[in-house]
């Protein structure tokens, strides 16, 4: 029995470490708009590697030498949907695993098919990323869902490592906790508007934008889901009062979310089970800060930016395995035997 779980668990940790890397590499195959690297799907061109088509990436190449299409474009997106694909295996191991041994693991299956449910849909909205030409509610979508597959495996991870006793009292953070969640959803997904829609350098200055607090913004135009890459639901080209609101409501909720959690985190701190997770959100909170400043001041370098990226994700886990661990209020965590007999 203590076999099969030990396999469960590192099974269990190693998609959770492959979802992170994925989320991140997700993040670089956006920055260096790669994204039409190979524009059909699931292959290339038809071919299941770049190496079959490449007769079709240098004609296209060549049509559009500063296009989507080039060969090395085209790897960074094939790469990306391999590492997909080896995920959505791995997390039908896990489902695997949880179905057959429910009895030895003690857990119900129902999480793990959760996730599995999630990266099924996650890899649609990845197929209607290239097929809808990257259109920005569809980029959206398949960003917040990745976060959503790294959440579900947070969780699954968090059940399985033992940590300190959280005592019965800690419980009153709970819904301040979901609050603090709620927020950070929210910011994530304008974060992605903001990168789907190349809003980023919409304001090139700061604290003001355009040198001015409220600029001239176009929330209507910015804000209107179903339209294409680049424009308005009339077709035109969108403006760049549109990008200052993607932008600006952005850069003003962080500020928001930062003084929420940052004071959450810090007076999650004091409880010993709480503290390495609080501790956690707050370094990331200020190095989202920091990499969100230094993308304006540096006209957002691609290292910058995928940490950017890479910080929400670390926010999300932090703020599930809070979530976890509060739920376990009041009772002896999972893998422990007694209150001091775990660490964070």
């Amino acid at each position: 029995m203590e076999r099969i779980k030990a396999r469960y668990r590192k099974l269990v940790f190693f998609t959770w470490f492959l979802t992170l890397d994925l989320i991140m590499f997700g993040a670089f195959v956006r920055l260096t708009d790669s994204g039409l690297g190979c524009p059909d799907w699931p292959g290339c061109y038809g071919s299941v590697t770049p190496l079959g088509a490449q007769g079709d990436i240098h004609q296209a190449s060549q049509a559009m030498p500063f296009g989507p299409v080039t060969m090395s474009k085209a790897w960074i997106e094939m790469i990306h949907r391999y590492v997909g694909s080896i995920l959505g295996m791995l997390i039908i191991g896990i489902v695997y695993m949880a179905w057959r041994y429910r009895r030895e693991l003690g857990r119900s299956p129902a999480l793990a098919v959760t996730t599995l449910v999630a990266v099924c849909v996650q890899g649609a909205f990845g197929a209607w990323t290239v097929t809808h030409k990257l259109m920005p509610a569809v980029v959206t979508a398949h960003l917040v869902f990745g976060l959503s597959v790294l959440a579900l495996m947070t969780w699954l991870s968090a059940r399985e490592r033992p940590h300190l006793a959280i005592a019965a009292a800690a419980s009153r953070w709970k819904p301040w906790v979901a609050v603090g969640f709620g927020l950070l959803l929210v910011q994530v997904t304008l974060g992605g508007w903001v990168s789907t829609n190349y809003a980023a350098l919409a304001c090139m200055d700061f604290p003001m934008c355009h040198g001015k607090w409220v600029p001239d913004m176009d929330f209507h135009g910015g804000y209107s889901v179903i339209r294409g890459l680049g424009e308005l639901p009339s077709g035109e080209m969108i403006s760049q009062p549109a990008l200052t609101a993607i932008h600006w409501v952005h850069r003003n909720f962080a500020f928001v979310v930062f003084l929420y959690l940052g004071t959450l985190a810090w007076r999650l701190r004091a409880e010993p089970g709480l503290r390495g997770p609080a501790t956690l959100m707050l370094a990331l909170l200020v190095a989202q800060l920091f990499t969100g400043l230094t993308t304006i001041f540096f006209q957002w370098p691609l290292l910058i930016a995928v940490l950017h990226n890479g910080g929400a994700a670390g926010l999300t886990l932090a703020a599930v395995v809070l979530m976890v661990r509060l739920s376990t209020a009041g009772s002896v965590p999972a893998g422990g035997s007694g209150p001091n007999s775990v660490r964070v």
